[in-house]
């Protein structure tokens, strides 16, 4: 009896929808695995708690939270947490599959889980963001730990939240419990190299893509939508690879240098003025121009749902590395399919996150922690070996890179399904 879920109604463009339309589209490789493949359409637990704080004037808020763990046949599950207005159940649903695919793609032995919070973190002091993330924790503190599901930093969330988060659940249950969330600061077990991990994930798969389509990185012109965490350190390697950032968008503007952008000079008024708007080294566009710069390299690293059919058909570059989660339409992907634009897709483009939380977590229980360059040295082989594999099978089938990544992937968890079987 195949049903469908009764607590989401989704529509094509989103991000549940855009996600069982990719199961549809790999269902065909799996041979006989398909007959579980209903297991990738409905996530193992959802769960949605209440998180009332009493804010700095006395008066009491409730926010909305969830911790959704979509597949774990293949280990705990792994995957961020995320603050933001606009978090929906839905939402958290794809971003937990999709990090399904991601463990199983780079060949993590973890499953996929993500969290979110509907709060705008902006509007908190920092006692309020503590003592929301606090409840959040105890909320879900049931179902998460180092053996069970690992959470991490997603939009709008970082070390020192991940640091209350460890802390909670490390004074519910007693002890020092470094491994239950990933991301963490240095001091508190946390790895080097992992903040700027998700972007050197979206480098590494980069040049390796550009190599493949003989695109020359010295000179090659770069757009990145979203200058956070993975946009700004996956754009300073390809600055040091001899690219330039021609145009840079997120939610402060949207600017454009056609000489390429001076990082010495925009980083520091990022970090200053939380936003690439208002830098003087650089025009203003509108919004909507930024589709339309002449570029060879496309970067999104914002949100889900950014490229758009519409979009898909006024984008110039020869190359989309996806840094954000779901950035692209299901529609948008054919078009660019259709026009000969290679896509990189989320779901080994910024895989690098994840692994070095992998890193990260098993630092952790040995109490032993590596170099930089060590980890930067085996980050680097994950992903490079990852993406060989993929595109074997892209070749192969003759299907994109998205496709043939669900179909690695899936491949693996569906395998680790059937070998576990059905309990009871």
């Amino acid at each position: 009896m195949i049903s469908n879920l009764s607590f989401v109604t989704p529509t094509p463009d989103s991000p549940w929808g855009t996600y069982l339309m990719q199961v549809d589209q790999v269902t065909p490789y799996l041979g006989h695995l398909a007959r579980w493949v209903e297991t990738l359409k409905r996530p193992k637990r959802a769960l949605i708690v209440d998180i009332p704080i009493e804010l700095d004037d006395g008066t009491v808020a409730h926010y909305e939270g969830y911790r959704v763990q979509h597949n774990m046949s293949r280990g705990p599950g792994k995957g961020g947490v995320r603050y933001h207005p606009d978090v929906t159940l839905e939402e958290v649903m794809a971003l937990s599959a999709w990090m399904s695919v991601k463990t199983a793609a780079v060949n993590l032995p973890y499953g996929g889980a993500k969290g979110g919070v509907r709060v705008d973190p902006k509007k908190l002091s920092q006692k309020e963001l503590e003592k929301l993330t606090r409840r959040y924790t105890s909320e879900i503190g049931f179902i998460i730990g180092p053996q069970q599901d690992i959470p991490a930093p997603d939009v709008n969330t970082n070390g020192q939240i991940m640091a209350w988060m460890m802390d909670t659940y490390s004074m519910n249950v007693g002890a020092t419990a470094t491994g239950v969330v990933t991301g963490k600061p240095i001091h508190l077990g946390g790895s080097l190299g992992r903040v700027k991990a998700t972007g050197r994930g979206v480098f590494v798969t980069g040049r390796e893509a550009a190599r493949r389509i003989n695109l020359e990185l010295q000179g090659a012109r770069v757009a990145v939508q979203g200058f956070g965490n993975v946009g700004s350190a996956a754009g300073e390697l390809f600055v040091q690879a001899g690219a330039k950032i021609v145009a840079i968008q997120d939610h402060s503007g949207t600017i454009f240098n056609d000489n390429g952008f001076d990082l010495a000079e925009l980083m520091p008024h990022v970090r200053a003025t939380g936003g690439v708007g208002g830098f003087k080294g650089g025009e203003k566009m509108n919004a909507e121009e930024f589709w339309d710069v002449k570029c060879d390299i496309l970067i999104p690293a914002a949100l889900e749902g950014q490229i758009t059919a519409e979009r898909a058909r006024r984008i110039s570059a020869k190359l989309v590395l996806e840094g954000a989660n779901g950035p692209t339409l299901g529609s948008a992907d054919d078009v660019l399919a259709d026009r000969g634009i290679l896509v990189v897709p989320d779901v080994i483009c910024n895989a690098g996150g994840v692994t070095v939380s992998y890193f990260e977590w098993v630092q952790d229980f040995s109490s032993f922690f590596w170099s930089e360059d060590e980890i930067n040295v085996r980050l680097d082989k994950i992903m490079v070996d990852a993406l060989k594999r993929i595109w074997t099978v892209a070749d192969e089938h003759k299907i994109t890179l998205r496709t043939a990544t669900f179909a690695v992937a899936c491949e693996r968890i569906l395998t680790a399904r059937e070998e576990r079987g059905l309990y009871p």
